[in-house]
């Protein structure tokens, strides 16, 4: 695993003091140069990036986001109709699988529409290009395939696992029925870094070859850790370039992470200290409802100032206040103990996190806040209360 989202050592530029907990805010400034990074990779390639709503979907600095990226690509229509009315820009459409009200609902919201299989293209071609064709825009078509290539990545998170629903594998493949369709996409990747694309779009190409000229864009999906310091953009460049010249068509990228890793913070307070083996320092937040992938993934989020146990001269286990057992960070070492009124910031929270907080035992959602730099101006964007977690109950 890559160390940029595990072990993030951005020392936030704003006092965590100002901020009324638990809250994510997000920092403008480093927003500005990932997004700064990724310009220069389409400047180098003529590629086309989207923003994966999945990772972040923070519309309001969809306006900085459109400045160097092209669109946004969602897994649903919910996800789409965001896209279309917030980020104004190209809209790529993927899930496993649509309902017919699914199709009717992205056939509006959506630029391209990619399907997991071709029994779902043949089910629902002409009713998504009637639909497109009632709100008077028209619909493109792409395929998922498998490239049945995985690069080690967590086995819930590798779409190429073996007994994968997602993409059409070779095998699979119906080169007679691809009337109409101009793009293919694949996603594999998890975190990773250039060399493992290389070694995916070599499996791609031996796999796909009479497919790919055929083809107007081949969309990479996300998991590109571009942002991340150490990454060999070069590499990526070269591959993307090569690519494009060897099939003649257009590489799209999808990256979540890339665009936000390491710009956002979630701010809390810690509580209460019991002592159990170990001290146990209980905060304001939530795992399981504030940082959920902690326990997916699973990983040790980053709390600035902290270090390993045993590391610092202090070592306790930090906690959520839910009921669950397992609501629990991991185990960290400061420099003198924690106690109740005490901030602790954890690190690169900006993506994934924010989009999978829920309402567990009725915890507070924490606040969103976005940071400018410039001005060290903290604008609180949303506050979340008891009518949020009420209105999704009954």
């Amino acid at each position: 695993m890559t160390t940029g989202r595990y072990e993030g050592r951005h020392a936030c530029r704003f006092d965590p003091t100002r901020v009324t907990t638990p809250a994510f805010v997000v920092d403008e400034g480093l927003l500005a140069d990932n997004l700064a990074i990724l310009g220069r990779v389409k400047a180098r390639t003529g590629c086309k990036i989207l923003l994966a709503l999945k990772c972040f979907a923070m519309f309001r600095v969809f306006p900085l986001l459109a400045e160097f990226l092209d669109g946004v690509c969602a897994s649903s229509p919910h996800e789409a109709r965001l896209g279309r009315e917030e980020f104004g820009r190209e809209v790529h459409s993927f899930a496993a699988a649509y309902s017919a009200a699914d199709i009717e609902q992205l056939a509006v919201t959506s630029d391209h529409l990619v399907f997991n299989s071709f029994a779902q293209l043949e089910r629902f071609r002409d009713l998504a290009e009637q639909a497109a064709g009632a709100a008077g825009r028209r619909l493109a078509f792409g395929l998922r395939i498998n490239p049945e290539h995985s690069e080690g990545a967590t086995p819930i998170y590798d779409p190429c696992a073996p007994g994968s629903r997602l993409g059409i594998r070779r095998r699979d493949f119906q080169t007679d029925k691809l009337s109409g369709i101009t793009g293919l996409h694949w996603h594999n990747l998890c975190e990773q870094d250039a060399d493992c694309l290389e070694r995916t779009v070599t499996a791609v190409e031996a796999a796909f070859a009479e497919i790919l000229p055929q083809m107007a864009y081949v969309n990479f999906g996300g998991g590109h850790h571009i942002t991340r310091e150490g990454y060999d953009l070069d590499l990526l460049v070269a591959i993307v370039n090569r690519f494009q010249a060897r099939w003649g068509t257009r590489v799209y990228l999808e990256p979540g992470e890339a665009v936000a890793l390491n710009c956002g913070y979630l701010v809390t307070t810690v509580l209460d200290v019991v002592q159990a083996d170990i001290p146990v320092a209980i905060i304001d937040g939530s795992v399981p409802a504030h940082m959920p992938d902690v326990l997916e993934m699973p990983y040790r989020p980053h709390i600035i100032g902290s270090g390993l146990p045993g590391e610092k001269a202090w070592t306790c286990r930090i906690g959520g206040l839910s009921c669950l057992a397992g609501d629990v960070a991991g185990e960290y070492s400061f420099d003198a103990p924690l106690a109740a009124g005490d901030r602790l910031v954890f690190t690169d929270m900006a993506i994934y996190t924010m989009v999978k907080t829920n309402t567990f035992n009725g915890v507070q959602l924490p606040s969103i806040i976005l940071y400018r730099p410039d001005t060290d101006h903290l604008t609180l964007v949303r506050h979340f209360g008891y009518e949020d977690f009420k209105s999704r109950l009954s």
